[in-house]
């Protein structure tokens, strides 16, 4: 275990100090006990059940074998109570104390001549504060049967309340599962679209098929109520990970027989851990999004022993794939990045665009391998795998727990270093705008409107190898400050200029001067705007502005 000089420091006085305690064997810090400490003193206690001496005197006992010791007297005239600290080796009124290794103060009667006599000693801090005397059997049984009493009671409400909880949710299920049906019985199987404009709220009660050329299935909030696997017909593989392998495949519509080709992400029975938090993310309706892949439903198919994911299915591939074959044009860019960044801050959000309250989301595994490319050449983010619900019942150490993840070309400095402020849940967010800002280069390096556009590399290139390790990226990222190279010519073509503006201060060392995704998304959308005034700029000293406008830098 390494240790900082604070560290090594203070061990080393807690050894020193320990040694020289009363001779003791050094590293062995023996602290003195805390008793109440008050002289002979009337007391309320009658010799029975549990008592306080109403003591208001604490003593740090001079000795560290010392312990603590109370006496309860009681003659004809009056009942008097007495609180020290007490050498166990000697005697207290002439008695030998014994089995003082108690951590409460249990009363011990001894026979005197002039009265009752209890005296009891302990070794925790107070510890004869509370005086125990002891119950005969019937007191005994007395006492157990009012706590069992008082334990059935106070349960009573709870059970009863349970049952009431229970009963309306299942109610609920059935009512709702009833309403269901009747919908998906009168619904048609294809919806063409409304004749006019939707409103926030229609637009959110709808599921949209925002892509129509994209094969996507269109009843998928019904698929997600069945309980039997459906009728589905693997095809081919398209993609592989770590956890899960992907195939297109075809979906049997039930009302006929046409089928719709759908996305299968079929992960073995090993990594259900996986594929349970991938279901549970998508499973949020608020994260519903046309810049997020449509989620069909979930299914644990036993006689594969596997668990499935069914989503819309994208026949261009994944970004990396698309900008490997493809040079892309300034509109292109516009289009793929606005996209890219819209879904980021949507899964970012704490509400919906209609308002609703909604669940904040990272992704913590964003590169160009998980995100699509929707025929309308717009961007949708996939693969929830990693992805953490920052939801408000975490606690730090439920957050300290979830791990260095991700790949490690696109790890941000601080989780590289494994220094993410757990106490601000804002700094998870942060560190997929590190690698939102990573995917930006990689569509800004495939643009024609750079110049000479080379061929398709990922961040960082040739600089690391294929696969990089998290200390090969810490030499590169975290030792040489080092990041994608942007060259002074693509900041010849003003917008481009502009976005590698956004990439340099999304990608900044510091996770606190990052901008968040929701003003990334502000820039896109105030392009057009932001470019006509940069043609009747007269000087490009212009002071940066503070907000979400968009800013021209010098590269890091």
């Amino acid at each position: 275990m390494e240790l900082c000089g604070s560290s090594v420091l203070w061990w080393a006085t807690f050894f020193v100090s320990a040694a020289g305690v009363g001779g003791m064997v050094p590293g062995i810090f023996k602290l003195t006990q805390l008793c109440k400490f008050c002289d002979v003193k009337p007391s309320l206690c009658n010799g029975t059940g549990i008592c306080q001496a109403n003591c208001n005197l604490t003593s740090i006992c001079e000795n560290p074998d010392e312990i603590c010791v109370a006496v309860w007297r009681k003659n004809d005239v009056n009942q008097t109570v007495e609180t020290v600290c007490h050498l166990p080796s000697y005697p207290v009124y002439g008695i030998i104390l014994e089995d003082y290794n108690s951590t409460t103060c249990e009363m011990k009667e001894y026979k005197t001549d002039s009265g009752q006599f209890y005296m009891c000693s302990c070794t925790e801090d107070e510890c004869n504060e509370i005086l125990y005397f002891p119950h005969s059997k019937k007191d005994q049984d007395v006492i157990e049967n009012q706590v069992v009493s008082v334990i059935l009671v106070s349960l009573l409400p709870l059970l009863v309340l349970a049952v009431l909880v229970v009963a309306s949710f299942y109610w609920y299920r059935i009512q709702r599962r009833r309403k269901l049906n009747e919908w998906e019985t009168k619904k048609p199987l294809k919806r063409k679209g409304p004749k006019g404009p939707l409103d926030c709220s229609d637009a959110c009660a709808i599921m949209m098929d925002d892509d129509r050329s994209d094969s996507s299935s269109t009843h998928a909030n019904s698929l997600n109520h069945n309980t039997e696997p459906l009728p589905i017909e693997l095809d081919l593989q398209v993609g592989k990970g770590r956890f899960a392998e992907v195939y297109k495949a075809k979906l049997k519509q039930s009302s006929s027989e046409q089928f719709e080709t759908v996305a299968v992400k079929i992960f073995p029975y090993e990594e259900y851990a996986s594929w349970k938090n991938e279901k549970d993310i998508f499973s949020d309706i608020n994260l519903k999004h046309e810049n997020v892949l449509h989620f069909l439903t979930a299914e644990e198919r036993k006689v594969e022993k596997q668990y499935w994911l069914i989503t819309a299915y994208h026949p261009r591939g994944n970004l990396q794939e698309y900008l490997t074959r493809h040079v892309i044009s300034w509109e292109d860019l516009r289009l793929l990045g606005s996209s890219l960044v819209r879904g980021v801050a949507h899964l970012h959000s704490d509400h919906t665009p209609c308002g609703r309250p909604k669940v904040p989301i990272v992704h913590r595994d964003l590169k160009s391998s998980n995100i699509l490319v929707k025929n309308d050449l717009t961007c949708c983010l996939c693969d929830f795998g990693l992805g953490l619900r920052l939801d408000n019942s975490l606690s730090v150490d439920d957050l300290a727990n979830s791990g260095q993840v991700g790949t490690a070309r696109y790890m941000a400095p601080e989780v590289l270093e494994s220094r993410i402020n757990l106490e601000n849940i804002e700094s998870f967010k942060q560190t997929d705008v590190y690698s939102m800002a990573l995917v930006l280069w990689e569509i800004t390096s495939r643009c024609n409107a750079i110049g000479e556009v080379k061929d398709y590399e990922p961040p960082f290139g040739s600089k690391v190898r294929e696969h990089p390790c998290v200390e090969s990226m810490k030499d590169n990222v975290l030792r040489d400050r080092g990041r994608p190279e942007i060259p002074n010519s693509w900041t010849k073509h003003p917008g481009v200029a502009l976005v590698c503006a956004t990439i340099n201060e999304c990608w900044d060392h510091d996770p606190e001067a990052r901008l968040t995704a929701q003003c990334v998304a502000e820039r896109f959308r105030e392009m057009d705007d932001e470019l006509d005034k940069l043609s009747t700029r007269s000087s490009s000293a212009e002071k940066i502005p503070e907000d979400c406008s968009v800013s021209v830098s010098d590269d890091k």
